[in-house]
């Protein structure tokens, strides 16, 4: 009895240490620009954020006619070197939401 009980409280701290590693999920968000193209954008989303092209190309028609679109949704661990990436190749992105 007593190795089962072990096991499962293992299990338990394993459970909750993977659940705060996570955190809240947050968005990540490309506002539309004047300056960048739909190849540029569509490259960066590709590159940084592994898009395919046809997801690449949804998000930067969502992006240009709405003004924004939420491009990934992920931890905030995850998604502030990607935001970081795709701010330094010239594209509005801020990550919105999630706790750590």
């Amino acid at each position: 009895m007593f190795f089962n009980d072990t096991i499962q409280e293992i299990e338990e701290v394993l459970l909750e240490e993977k659940l705060s590693d996570v955190g809240e999920p947050a968005q990540l968000l490309i506002y539309n620009d004047d300056v960048n193209t739909f190849d540029w954008v569509i490259k960066c989303l590709t590159e940084i954020l592994n898009h395919t092209s046809q997801q690449a190309e949804q998000l930067s028609m969502l992006i240009h006619f709405k003004g924004k679109a939420t491009v990934k949704t992920a931890p905030l661990r995850e998604l502030r070197p990607q935001k970081d990436a795709l701010c330094d190749r010239g594209l509005s992105a801020v990550i919105e939401g999630g706790k750590e």
